[in-house]
C-alpha cells in the first residue's frame, strides 16, 4: 500500500474508534487528497515550520468552522427544509432543537452551538411546574451526551434569573457529563448574587460552568447578538467563523533579532502571512464551496454570510516573551515578573491594532477577530494563548492579576483555566470571590478546574481523567477523549498546579480590585 493508503487502513482497523468516529477520519483523509489552496511562497514556508497553522479545517473548506444559528427564530417560525411547523409546547420546542442540531455544520462535524437556551426556551414552558420541567431538561441533557458525544457542543444560559437557567445549572452538577460545554453569562447589573454562587458552586462539583463576562461581550457584539461556542469562542448570533488560522507567538519571537525587530519587522511580516491564509481559505468558503447559496439555514434566515468573520488565532504569548527577554539580556520571566507580564500586555495590544487595522473581504464589518486560540494535542512545548506554563502558575490571585491586561484584546475569545485545590469544595465562597474578582479586574471569561474532579477542562473542552486511564485500552464514545489523551502526553496538562484560594488573599484581592 502506498502512504495515503496506509493511513486509511490504520483508520479502519483501529480498535480504538468507533464506526462514526472512523468516517470522520477517513473523510479527513479524502479532503487532504485535494491540493491546498493558492498560497505564496512565503506563507507556504511559514505554514510548513509551523509559525502559522490552518487547524486542520482541510485543503477546500465546504462548511464554515463554526456555526451559531438563530434557533429563536427556527423555533417561532418552523421550518420548511425539515417540515416542521412552529414550536407551540415545551416539548416540541425541544424536539425541534433536537431534529436541527444534527443538520448543523462545523468543523467537528458536530454542533458547536447549542443556543442561548434559556431565552430559547422559556416562551414554551407555559404553566409547566419546576419537577416537570427538571425531568425533561434532564433527559434532554442525557440525549445530547450520547448522541452527540463530542466535548466542543456548547450551550449558553443566563445573565437574568429564571427556571431553565436554575435547572440547567442543577442537571449540569448532578449529571457531570463531558457535554454539552457550558457558559453562564454573567451581569451585575442583572444577576443575583445568588444565582453566581449557584454557578461557582457547580465549578466546585464538576469544573463548569465558564463565567462570562456579559457587560464586555455585549459591548463587542450587542446584547443578545453573539454565543460562546466551542471551547470559548465568542462568535455572532446568526453567524459564526467561516475559518480559525493562528500563529504561534514562539516562533515568531525566535525569528526575531531583538524586541524592536520583534515588533518593526518579525511579528507584522508573519501577521501578513496569517491573513493571506485567512483571504484564502475564507474566499474558497464563500465563493466556490456553494455552502451560502445551498444551505437552508441561509435560505430560512437562521444564518447570515455577512455575520461570519474569520478568527485570528495567537498562541504561545508565554514562550515568546520569555524569549524577547532573553534576547535583551533579561531574566524576567512570564507569569512572574511585572516587567515580562507588561510586554506580553504590549504584544497583545499591537496583534489587536493589526486586526482592527487591517480589511479582510469576508469579515464581520470586514475585519477579522483576534482569538487566544487554547492550544491542540499535537503541541509540543508551547503554550495556549495567552496563559502561564503548566506547571509554573502562581497563585490564582497573582494569576489573574498577570494576564487580565490581555482580556480586553481577544474579542473573540480567550480563556485561562485556574486549577485550583481540592480543598475549595469546603469553602466554595473563595471561588465565588475568586470569580467576581476576575471579572471586575476585565476577564472575559472565568474559568476554573478543582483537582480532585474527574470532569476536568483541557483547552477549554471537557474530558474525564478515567476516561484518559483506559482510552489506550478501549477507546471512548466521546469524540474528544482522544483529543485530551494526546494533550496529556504532548502538553502537560496533567503538570498544571493546582493552587490554594487563601483567606487571607481573596479579601485583599478584593478590595485592591474595588469588588
Amino acid at each position: 500500500m502506498n502512504d495515503q493508503q496506509q493511513k486509511i487502513y490504520d483508520i479502519v482497523t483501529d480498535t480504538c474508534l468507533s464506526p462514526n468516529q472512523k468516517r470522520n477520519f477517513l473523510a479527513a483523509e479524502a479532503d487532504a487528497t485535494l491540493p491546498y489552496l493558492s498560497l505564496s511562497a512565503d506563507t507556504s514556508t511559514a505554514m510548513q515550520e509551523g509559525v502559522i497553522c490552518d487547524m486542520f479545517e482541510g485543503n477546500a473548506p465546504y462548511k464554515p468552522r463554526y456555526v451559531l444559528p438563530d434557533y429563536a427564530k427556527f423555533l417561532s417560525q418552523g421550518s420548511e427544509y425539515l417540515e416542521l411547523s412552529p414550536a407551540s409546547s415545551f416539548d416540541e420546542a425541544l424536539n425541534m432543537l433536537t431534529i436541527i442540531y444534527h443538520h448543523v455544520p462545523s468543523v467537528t462535524s458536530i454542533p458547536v452551538y447549542l443556543g442561548q437556551l434559556d431565552d430559547v426556551l422559556l416562551p414554551y414552558v407555559g404553566d409547566l411546574s419546576e419537577s416537570q420541567v427538571y425531568q425533561k431538561i434532564k433527559l434532554f441533557w442525557i440525549m445530547l451526551d450520547r448522541t452527540l458525544p463530542d466535548a466542543f457542543m456548547h450551550a449558553n444560559i443566563g445573565p437574568s434569573d429564571n427556571i431553565i437557567c436554575r435547572t440547567i445549572l442543577k442537571v449540569d452538577a448532578e449529571l457531570k457529563q463531558i457535554a454539552p460545554n457550558l457558559t453562564f453569562m454573567h451581569d451585575p447589573e442583572v444577576t443575583p448574587a445568588e444565582l453566581l454562587r449557584i454557578a461557582t458552586d457547580n465549578i466546585c462539583k464538576c469544573s463548569k460552568p465558564h463565567i462570562a463576562n456579559y457587560p464586555i461581550h455585549a459591548d463587542t457584539f450587542g446584547k443578545q447578538r453573539f454565543g460562546i461556542v466551542s471551547c470559548y469562542n465568542s462568535l455572532p448570533l446568526a453567524g459564526g467563523a467561516n475559518t480559525l488560522t493562528r500563529i504561534n507567538l514562539k516562533e515568531v519571537a525566535k525569528r526575531a533579532d531583538n524586541l524592536d525587530d520583534f515588533f518593526d519587522r518579525v511579528l507584522p511580516q508573519y501577521c501578513d502571512a496569517q491573513f493571506e491564509l485567512i483571504e484564502e481559505r475564507s474566499s474558497f468558503l464563500h465563493e466556490k464551496s456553494g455552502f451560502f447559496k445551498e444551505s437552508f439555514l441561509v435560505a430560512e434566515g437562521l444564518i447570515e454570510e455577512s455575520r461570519f468573520a474569520p478568527m485570528f488565532g495567537i498562541y504561545g504569548m508565554a514562550e515568546a516573551v520569555n524569549i524577547l527577554m532573553e534576547k535583551q539580556g533579561m531574566t524576567d520571566q512570564y507569569g512572574h515578573s511585572e516587567t515580562a507580564n507588561a510586554l506580553g500586555h504590549d504584544i497583545s495590544k499591537q496583534l489587536a491594532q493589526i486586526v482592527e487595522a487591517t480589511p479582510v473581504r469576508y469579515g464581520l464589518e470586514q475585519r477579522a477577530l483576534l482569538h487566544a486560540q487554547g492550544g491542540i494535542n499535537l503541541d509540543h512545548d508551547v503554550t495556549p494563548g495567552v496563559r502561564i506554563p503548566y506547571g509554573q502558575e502562581p497563585d490564582p490571585v497573582s494569576y489573574v492579576r498577570a494576564t487580565a491586561g490581555h482580556h480586553s484584546y481577544y474579542k473573540s475569545g480567550i480563556s485561562d483555566i485556574l486549577t485550583i485545590d481540592e480543598t475549595v469544595k469546603s469553602n466554595p465562597e473563595a471561588m465565588y470571590n475568586l470569580c467576581q474578582g476576575a471579572l471586575k479586574s476585565g476577564y472575559r471569561e472565568f474559568t476554573a478546574n478543582v483537582d480532585s474532579n474527574d470532569l476536568v477542562r483541557v483547552t477549554g473542552y471537557m474530558v474525564k481523567l478515567s476516561d484518559i486511564a483506559k482510552y489506550n485500552a478501549q477507546g471512548s464514545r466521546t469524540n474528544t477523549t482522544f483529543l485530551g489523551t494526546g494533550a496529556a502526553e504532548n502538553t502537560g496538562i496533567l503538570d498544571r498546579q493546582p493552587r490554594v484560594i487563601s483567606g487571607e488573599m481573596a479579601p485583599t484581592f478584593k478590595r485592591s480590585e474595588k469588588a
